[in-house]
């Protein structure tokens, strides 16, 4: 860290932020799973921005912050044609790409979606290439990812900065800090620099994520925290020293002050494990403990929508992580508290059939029948569901939806283990996830360009070949 001339003077760093920095800088990724997994997790990440772009409270956050100002060799921000700043640009595009929950996702002590990071390394590879020597190629944007989804899903594996409050974009923080600084240069001693300075900032609470004060905050939170990972790589490329001890510093390191004392846990070392097991939202916009728990609600509509008036109860088996942080009764106030419901979100297929993002806007959820089924459910933790959730193995988000009627009879109990994301049925996902984005895209460009596009997407090698700063311009509207 810093000069050899003040090597004597501070301490090592924390080891926790060397092993990521070396992680970044010298290890190599030979998983062709990963790399494969990572051309379907940009396609993805692409089409949930897009799709977001239909959505005024999404597009209010995007463009430079003096109306009007361009960026020569600026960021373009897909599906618009802002040119902005790399940090404003990775705003942007994290915030898309969040907006709708319904880009990938990653479960474990803590959750959070990978995927996030990718505001920070598209407008770093965009930027870089135009203004400077440096040429990427959309090769280097999948490894980078590769290595962002690592650092966040592997730190995520154990620790659970959720129980003292902390929001899980400060994982995204780390990520993007970590993989920006290498994409610009970085040695091991800068990223290590650069990631003191991550887990020093002031860290997100969970406030806006839950009730009374659930709100638009969390579709843009991790925009946030990736244009700052961007702000910070930035700094430090231009000499910013670190701070060594950023973690394990007595009574003012992040262990003691909002850790509570307790120190990151670790059960594997960084290679490419999450990526080969990220979990893709491709049937339902909603948060990721609910999803099986909207496939069962689906299957039982047929069963139930002709018999509303006769339901007594609807008993809902899940998982603790889904118990603690999305099981929610009283009033939802906005689209952002609904689509973190699990009673919601499994009122609305139930209902209707469906599940779209549409559906948490106000005008569906003034219906009062949602309300009433609501008011009917009773949610309840299967200790199978927990532990086989945390198992590296299995890895599952089970739930089981069963409607009891007012006449003695029930509808069969619908159990769903893995969702249609999972790494267990990519064979089944994998198609429907192309179509997804082959509709987002159809909404934003013309036909030629989407049969290009798609094309391009179809040819892994040509694809990671192509420079970042083609395949920028092909999406910039």
């Amino acid at each position: 860290m810093g000069s050899l001339a003040d090597s004597n003077l501070r301490p090592a760093p924390d080891n926790e932020l060397v092993e990521i920095a070396r992680y970044v800088h010298d290890y190599e990724i030979h998983s062709e799973e990963a790399y494969d997994t990572a051309r379907y997790c940009l396609m993805d990440s692409l089409a949930c921005g897009l799709m977001a772009l239909a959505y005024p409270a999404c597009q209010r956050h995007l463009g430079p912050f003096v109306p009007g100002v361009s960026v020569e060799h600026g960021v373009r921000v897909p599906g618009t044609d802002y040119r902005l700043d790399p940090v404003k640009g990775a705003f942007d595009i994290g915030c898309m790409v969040r907006w709708l929950d319904f880009n990938d996702t990653w479960l474990a002590a803590e959750w959070g979606h990978p995927s996030d990071n990718l505001g920070a390394i598209l407008a770093v590879c965009d930027w870089q290439s135009q203004a400077t020597s440096t040429r990427r190629t959309v090769r280097d944007v999948l490894t980078a990812m590769i290595k962002a989804h690592e650092i966040q899903g592997i730190l995520a594996l154990r620790n659970a900065f959720n129980r003292v409050g902390l929001d899980h974009v400060i994982l995204v923080k780390v990520a993007s800090t970590a993989v920006a600084t290498g994409l610009l240069g970085g040695n091991v001693s800068q990223i290590t620099d650069a990631l003191s300075q991550a887990w020093v900032d002031g860290q997100s609470l969970r406030t806006y994520r839950h009730a009374p004060n659930a709100g638009p905050r969390k579709s843009w939170a991790a925009g946030d925290a990736t244009s700052r990972a961007v702000r910070l790589a930035l700094m430090t490329m231009k000499g910013e020293p670190g701070i060594p001890t950023a973690l394990s510093a007595p009574r003012w390191g992040f262990y003691d002050v909002l850790l509570k004392g307790q120190k990151l846990q670790f059960v594997q070392s960084y290679r490419s494990y999450v990526m080969e097991n990220i979990l893709f939202k491709i049937a339902f916009p909603a948060e990721f403990h609910a999803q099986t728990a909207a496939e069962a609600a689906l299957q039982l509509h047929p069963l139930v929508a002709p018999r509303l008036s006769e339901i007594e109860r609807i008993e809902i088996t899940t998982q603790e992580s889904a118990v603690r942080i999305i099981s929610k009764t009283g009033p939802l106030h906005n689209p952002a508290d609904r689509d973190h419901s699990l009673q919601y979100i499994v009122a609305i297929p139930l209902l209707f059939g469906r599940l779209t993002a549409d559906d948490y806007e106000d005008t569906v959820a003034s219906d009062l029948r949602i309300d009433a089924l609501r008011d009917r459910m009773i949610v309840k933790e299967d200790p199978r569901y927990t532990a086989e959730y945390l198992e590296l193995d299995k890895r599952s988000i089970a739930n089981a939806v069963q409607v009891f009627f007012t006449d003695g009879t029930s509808t069969p109990r619908v159990e769903v283990e893995y969702p249609i994301g999972h790494r267990r049925r990519r064979a089944e996902g994998i198609p429907l996830l192309v179509e997804k984005c082959r509709k987002a895209l159809a909404e934003v460009y013309a036909e030629s360009t989407v049969e290009t596009l798609m094309a391009l997407f179809a040819d892994r090698a040509r694809l990671e070949a192509t420079p970042v700063t083609e395949l920028m311009a092909a999406l910039a509207k």
